[in-house]
């Protein structure tokens, strides 16, 4: 119960297995009498390390702004000077959701996800995936290392964007605690072309590390993101086969 407590939440309901203990919050805003109305549920697994974790917590809701999620979690000003005022969707096939500093895995986070924000008609967005956490949040040396970017994307239809770096999936060293995996997106004054990034393929990590989202924007004149989310990960045991694919 103290658990929930400390997240704003009312304590709902406990069941205990041999393997785990769950305990399942109801967050008190979203409640009512014999009525939850989009259950906002959060599931704790207490790992046999005896480590917390969290799991499939809705963080984002008219509570809690992308700009506050990006604050609260130090997104602000680890990689931006100032959050975006709406979200960006990325759901991955797995069927997880980048949902404001929610706890997904490498595993379930392997592809790219299919994302989307509101897009203003015949406008050009640029879109950043990026780790301020490299190698830990401790000791960021390569912050930020990024693993994604795609530019002059015509709406939110990012196959028609331009890749300047293909998408690698998280894959944060064993014993480096959690990392921030960052989405923002950017609104375009126009088309933008920037030789000196380059192509940077999938399959290798060069020129990834020493990234900055905000360098980038101020080159190009993109201003403050328009719509961001982000979510946390360590390592786990698919990450030895990003290792592999990055060579």
């Amino acid at each position: 119960a103290s658990v929930c407590t400390r997240l704003g939440a009312t304590f709902a309901f406990v069941a205990l297995s041999s393997a785990v203990v769950r305990v399942v919050c109801v967050c008190a805003s979203r409640m009512s009498i014999g009525v939850i109305s989009r259950p906002l549920l959060t599931t704790y697994v207490l790992a046999s390390s005896g480590r917390l974790l969290v799991r499939n917590l809705r963080l984002c809701s008219s509570s809690m702004s992308a700009a506050d999620a990006f604050k609260k979690h130090g997104v602000v000003p680890d990689v931006v000077p100032n959050g975006p005022s709406k979200l960006v969707k990325a759901v991955f096939d797995s069927g997880v959701e980048v949902d404001c500093g929610n706890v997904l895995t490498p595993t379930q986070v392997k592809n790219p996800p299919k994302v989307s924000w509101d897009a203003e008609p015949g406008v050009l967005y640029t879109l950043i995936m990026t780790d301020p956490d490299a190698p830990s949040r401790k000791t960021p040396t390569f912050r930020e290392w990024h693993h994604w970017l795609i530019t002059n994307i015509p709406g939110n239809d990012i196959s028609k964007g331009e890749v300047l770096s293909e998408y690698i999936s998280s894959a944060p060293p064993p014993n480096t605690g959690l990392h921030r995996y960052v989405y923002l997106v950017y609104k375009q004054s126009g088309k933008i072309s920037d030789p000196e990034h380059g192509h940077l393929p999938g399959n290798s990590g060069e020129k990834r590390g020493g990234f900055k989202a905000a360098a980038f924007a101020k080159k190009h004149n993109l201003g403050d993101p328009v719509a961001g989310n982000f979510y946390q990960a360590e390592y786990d045991d698919y990450v030895p086969e990003v290792y592999k694919k990055l060579g």
